[in-house]
């Protein structure tokens, strides 16, 4: 006995995955996919008040102001995070929806039924 295809699997499991949806995740997981983008995404998501000031960010890595603007790039350009200039600072916070897209690709939606 198994549970119906649409209760029981993270959305990777219940059907194939549409090519523009596979497409459109693979940008997702490859904006993610370097350990500093990752370290950058989680330092504006913790971040108080939700949003972070470049300044706030470049003193964590021993990396130049250029290389930590590509990563936010890369980052902004995925859609995971927006950015607004505030005099001579950018400050940056997640965008909810797209980073809650790569933990619900794999996150099952209820336990799985026991195969028997």
């Amino acid at each position: 006995m198994t549970a119906t295809a649409g209760a029981c699997c993270s959305p990777i499991a219940r059907e194939p995955l549409s090519e523009t949806d596979a497409a459109e995740l693979a940008a997702l997981l490859k904006a993610v996919a370097d350990p500093v983008r990752l370290r950058l995404l989680s330092m504006i998501g913790s971040h108080p008040g939700g949003e972070a000031c470049v300044c706030d960010l470049t003193d964590a890595f021993d990396l130049t102001a250029p290389t930590i603007s590509h990563h936010l790039k890369v980052l902004r350009t995925a859609g995971l995070i927006g950015s607004e200039r505030r005099g001579t600072w950018v400050y940056y916070w997640i965008i909810p929806r797209q980073v809650a897209r790569l933990g619900e690709l794999f996150t099952p939606l209820a336990e799985p039924a026991v195969t028997v």
